[in-house]
């Protein structure tokens, strides 16, 4: 537990593990460290793993310059010992390194400077999307994570975050406050996945239906043709 810039300790639950979410509330690195991790597995893994690579390297912390300067096999080895820590542990290691490769080149290491003096909401969101592995869509989640549970908050974070700025809203690890937000952004991500496949499949299907009238037309103009029998 830590404090956020409105002063108010900081108590995460996004991890579900007492030890993880403790270091998620007062490093920031690990926390961006999670957020890098949060695709393609469970939240939870995601958000566990800052803390288990920080016992693998026989710290209570991480440290962008020691992980910068890491040897990269051996880095990919904390990652893929057992249990792993991604279900991509070699690419995701990667990607944490040249994280805190880019934090030591542009914040001599320090993660928090990346939000610290942000004027506005799209300055911020400008910031997070410059870093490696966090494109548009990830750079508004932490955006929204950062505003809603740490207190950073410059003008304009709800805007520049979209909707996963939005008050009361259930969408992303920026809701999760405990078990019961946690079911609820899984349910709404769930929804979302079909909705998309729902979207994706009318979109083949409106394609091929465009296809074979392009077809049918092309063969009713040749000369002695005619549209097929149905």
């Amino acid at each position: 537990m830590t404090t956020s810039d409105s002063g108010k300790d900081i108590t995460l639950r996004i991890a579900q593990n007492p030890e993880a979410d403790e270091l998620l509330g007062r490093s920031p690195l690990a926390a961006l460290v999670g957020m890098l991790l949060d695709q393609q597995v469970p939240m939870e893994w995601a958000f566990t793993g800052p803390y288990t690579l920080a016992e693998r390297m026989g710290s209570d912390d991480l440290d962008a310059g020691r992980i910068a300067a890491y040897d990269p096999d051996a880095f990919t080895e904390l990652f893929t010992t057992k249990p792993a820590l991604h279900r991509y542990p070699g690419s995701m290691a990667q990607r944490v390194q040249q994280l805190c490769q880019f934090l030591v080149a542009e914040y001599d290491g320090d993660a928090s400077a990346v939000w610290r003096d942000a004027a506005t909401g799209d300055d911020l969101l400008e910031r997070l999307n410059a870093l490696p592995g966090f494109g548009t869509q990830k750079a508004r989640i932490f955006l929204a994570l950062l505003g809603k549970q740490f207190g950073v908050r410059p003008t304009g974070w709800r805007e520049a975050a979209g909707p996963y700025g939005e008050a009361g809203s259930h969408r992303s690890v920026a809701d999760i406050t405990g078990p019961e937000s946690l079911a609820e952004v899984r349910a709404y991500k769930q929804e979302a996945k079909q909705e998309a496949k729902a979207a994706a499949k009318a979109a083949k299907t409106a394609t091929r239906t465009t296809a074979k009238t392009t077809k049918t037309a092309k063969a009713a103009k040749k000369p002695g043709g005619s549209a097929p029998d149905k």
